[in-house]
């Protein structure tokens, strides 16, 4: 009986030791506190459920980006400032066309400090006109990434205007791993996140295509939900668990990595005193 007491406490103790394990760090690099999800989602509710989510940082651009300072200034410990170049909701196919986005973006970036320009949508030679030039010499100015909801052609232009560009593709562009891979080979200062994509992995198994290329490129991926509607904040907590899961599958290092280490890498960014 002693035996089996003492067996019994061994199982319960190794239980206890496995559920208090931490959850693993996360930094989510595709985050939006829009207008739309204010009244929705207060501040206090969203950095509540940031935290709940585990991450260990949120990177986060709004529209507009009074937005993301209010999640700033509720935790500055949390959040990574991002600015969209947006300055309300329904501006994603106009934006590089208006001149007062110059002053607009130059304004903000004098006031406040970011990691980064973006999320924004350019595609093809779109990313050549005067507007969106400025947005690549302002990235370069003040030493910070582009965040490119992109097709490839707009990444290549973005390149060749300054080919020490940092350059964050938002959802990898949507595209499948070969050509993920060539634009890898092709721009050593390309990174990838991951967010609102789900065909990298099921069952919390990474599946062979996306494994041999977070394999062969371990510093260039992230990850990220993309809280594009208010009611994908409800989903930032699912997400975050999720995608603990499909880590599980990759090598210890090359799962830290991704999940926050490579987006600590891209950021580099420090708070104005």
């Amino acid at each position: 009986m002693k035996k089996l007491i003492i067996a019994i406490f061994g199982i319960l103790c190794a239980g206890i030791s496995v559920t208090a394990q931490p959850a693993r760090q996360l930094i989510d690099t595709h985050i939006h506190y829009s207008q739309d999800a204010w009244e929705v989602m207060p501040t206090e509710e969203a950095i509540k459920v940031l935290r709940q989510a585990g991450l260990k940082k949120a990177f986060v651009s709004s529209s507009s980006d009074d937005g993301t300072q209010k999640l700033y200034k509720a935790a500055p410990d949390l959040i990574v400032p991002v600015l969209r170049p947006y300055r309300r909701r329904g501006e994603i196919s106009s934006w590089f066309r208006d001149e007062a986005i110059i002053k607009h973006v130059e304004s903000r970036l004098h006031a406040h400090s970011y990691a980064g320009i973006g999320e924004f949508h350019i595609f093809g030679e779109h990313a050549d006109l005067p507007v969106f030039r400025r947005m690549v010499e302002l990235a370069k100015q003040y030493k910070i990434f582009l965040h490119a909801h992109s097709d490839t052609d707009a990444v290549n232009r973005i390149f060749a205007q300054d080919p020490d560009a940092r350059v964050l593709w938002a959802h990898s562009g949507f595209d499948q791993p070969d050509t993920i891979r060539d634009m890898l080979n092709k721009h050593p200062r390309l990174w990838c996140d991951l967010a609102f994509r789900s065909e990298h992995a099921s069952d919390g198994k990474v599946e062979p295509a996306w494994k041999q290329l977070f394999i062969d490129f371990p510093d260039r991926f992230m990850v990220g939900t993309d809280t594009y509607t208010p009611e994908r904040w409800h989903y930032i907590i699912e997400h975050a668990e999720w995608t603990r899961q499909w880590l599980r599958d990759l090598p210890a290092e090359l799962a830290e990595k991704i999940a926050f280490r490579n987006a600590e890498q891209l950021a580099q960014w420090k708070p104005k005193p």
